[in-house]
């Protein structure tokens, strides 16, 4: 990608910021823009820099007077791993999920089936009262651990029933707003404790760890990757407006972000709504047209290009849906998976994709019609070439009711299936 043509018009777009006195991104009074210096792939970091200097501060020519906008994904964007998954590990080991207060499970999740309440209902009901913490970190807890287990990594019950059920695979997914909902009847004060226990222990555990979580075993390491970090700290200080939007529940991201220097205000996770005494209930927020307990558009996909233009941009109503015009969206954006291509797209100037193998992100990313995403194999553990094409012009893109459709461009062409270029190297 890096010596395609589309890679140097993005790079001519990015450097044309105003006279060659200043094509350093330096201007009078002797403001200095961040020099990034961890190790990118290719000429990754050279893209990066060019966005810091044509937009940073001490550019006086730079196209937007007020703070341009970042946006990062957090989970395997920032880190390695995944912070939800840390948590709910974390919950499980030390019995920090309720019981559904009325009993029912359904409560749980507008979209879970009869199937999965029925089998959470027979491997855990029998261990508390209603409303009451459930003992899956001991050995009489281990069944309900399981299926806890099994219902939010798998979407499958322990026996392979369906476990959710009617949901748009454009604005939420059910496993990931089920940790967020299961967090029913702690404060959010109690759960950014639960999840500063849970990064405390992932941080120090060596890379590769497993732990114990029911009867099977579980990842137990997270690390930051320096070369986020880096950036994140650069643009922050070149007068970006940070912000982390993440499909991981509210408190939890709050937390860890917090390690990155991005303050609990400037993060988008899954965010419930609250009753008595500030207890969170198993209902989420809305976004948009959704009203708050409809429980349907959280962040993902399209859903998180809601949430930022609602709390970034400041968009209200059905309105924060749709794509904003090109002047009041972020310039820049950074993502890992499927669930970020929406933001990532809408970004106007640089858009940072990490490759962990996921074909629609991939399919638009080396299609890069407009010269702007750049790709970075992962940070730690890179993931080797995919063997096969990206299936872009088949499957490679999800519809609202699941069904696989070609991934299509803006003007509504057919992206070809893409071959995967940015990936650890061969020993």
């Amino acid at each position: 990608m890096a010596a395609g043509t589309a890679a140097v018009i993005a790079a001519g777009a990015l450097t044309a910021a105003g006279p060659a006195a200043h094509a350093a991104g330096r201007a009078p009074g002797h403001c200095a823009t961040p020099r990034l210096t961890a190790a990118w792939y290719g000429d990754n970091r050279a893209r990066l820099q060019e966005l810091l200097d044509r937009y940073g501060r001490c550019n006086p020519y730079r196209p937007n007077r007020a703070k341009p906008v970042a946006v990062f994904d957090w989970d395997n964007t920032v880190v390695k791993n995944d912070v939800g998954d840390a948590t709910m590990f974390w919950l499980l080991r030390n019995g920090k999920i309720r019981r559904p207060a009325d009993g029912d499970w359904h409560t749980t999740s507008r979209f879970l089936t009869d199937q999965a309440a029925t089998a959470l209902a027979a491997a855990c009901d029998g261990l508390a009262a209603p409303g009451a913490p459930l003992p899956t970190g001991t050995p009489a807890g281990t069944a309900c651990a399981d299926e806890v287990n099994a219902v939010y990594g798998t979407g499958a019950t322990r026996a392979g029933a369906p476990a959710f059920v009617g949901w748009d695979r454009r604005t939420t997914e059910p496993s990931y707003a089920w940790l967020a909902q299961l967090q029913q009847g702690w404060t959010a004060r109690e759960i950014r404790s639960f999840a500063a226990a849970a990064r405390t222990e992932n941080l120090a555990a060596p890379v590769g760890a497993k732990q114990r979580v029911g009867s099977g075993t579980a990842t137990a390491w997270v690390r930051y990757y320096d070369q986020q970090q880096e950036l994140i700290g650069a643009l922050r200080t070149a007068g970006f407006d940070v912000w982390i939007s993440s499909a991981s529940p509210q408190p939890v991201v709050e937390v860890w972000a917090e390690g990155a220097g991005i303050a609990a205000d400037h993060v988008i996770g899954i965010r419930n709504t609250t009753g008595r005494g500030g207890r969170l209930t198993p209902r989420l927020q809305g976004c948009g047209s959704v009203p708050d307990g409809a429980d349907s558009m959280i962040t993902y996909i399209d859903g998180k290009r809601c949430w930022i233009n609602q709390e970034v941009l400041g968009v209200r109503g059905a309105a924060a849906q749709k794509v904003q015009p090109a002047a009041r969206r972020q310039v820049f954006a950074a993502g890992d998976s499927d669930t970020d291509v929406s933001f990532l797209r809408d970004a106007t100037a640089l858009r940072l994709v990490v490759n962990r193998n996921k074909n629609e992100l991939m399919c638009r990313a080396y299609d890069n019609g407009d010269g702007r995403w750049i790709v970075n194999p992962m940070f730690i553990e890179p993931k080797p070439q995919r063997t096969t094409p990206y299936p872009c012009s088949t499957s490679g893109y999800t519809e609202r009711d699941g069904t696989p459709a070609p991934v299509r461009r803006p003007d509504g062409t057919v992206i070809p299936d893409q071959t995967d270029t940015v990936h650890q190297p061969s020993n």
